[in-house]
């Protein structure tokens, strides 16, 4: 079993990531707007802005190297949140948690009355009780969360980051 170190997610860096392309593309990653959404590609973008790891384990892992070299956790809203709330391994990993006890950098997806989750904002900040958050598909930045319609939300607070040590 692989040793690792405990880092801190960097939430910071991963607002900073949301706020400079909630409206733009980032070139070093495809846009999947024609491919059923971006806002999950989006989202793991931030939150690689934040851990700075990524597990490269396959299939089950959560990578991008290239559109037809990543996996399914790195644009897939329900891959997204299997892969944070169980990983034990390399990159970052989180807690499903009350949508009060979120903190910027955190994710919030969105569902349906059957739990089919189909969108993942991050959370950038708050007004008042507001939860504000930065989407691509529907781009935003500061966007009210209680503005979208679903049914469902869960929240997703990131816990920090592992690092393999060698």
């Amino acid at each position: 079993m692989p040793e690792f170190s405990l880092l801190p997610y960097d939430r910071e860096k991963a607002v900073r990531y949301a706020r400079e392309w909630a409206f733009g593309r980032n070139p070093a990653y495809y846009d999947f707007s024609r491919l059923g959404g971006d806002c999950t590609n989006f989202a793991s973008q931030c939150i690689f802005a934040g851990s700075g790891i990524m597990n490269f384990t396959p299939v089950y892992g959560w990578f991008y190297r290239s559109l037809n070299d990543r996996t399914a956790s790195w644009t897939g809203v329900e891959y997204l949140y299997n892969f944070l709330t169980a990983n034990d391994g390399a990159g970052p990993y989180a807690e499903v948690a009350p949508l009060s006890r979120l903190e910027r950098g955190d994710i919030v997806q969105l569902g349906t009355e059957t739990g089919d989750f189909y969108h993942s904002p991050v959370v950038v900040g708050f007004a008042g009780r507001s939860i504000l958050v930065a989407a691509h598909s529907d781009d935003a930045y500061g966007r009210t969360l209680t503005s979208y319609r679903a049914a469902v939300m869960r929240g997703i607070h990131i816990l920090g980051v592992r690092k393999a040590e060698r």
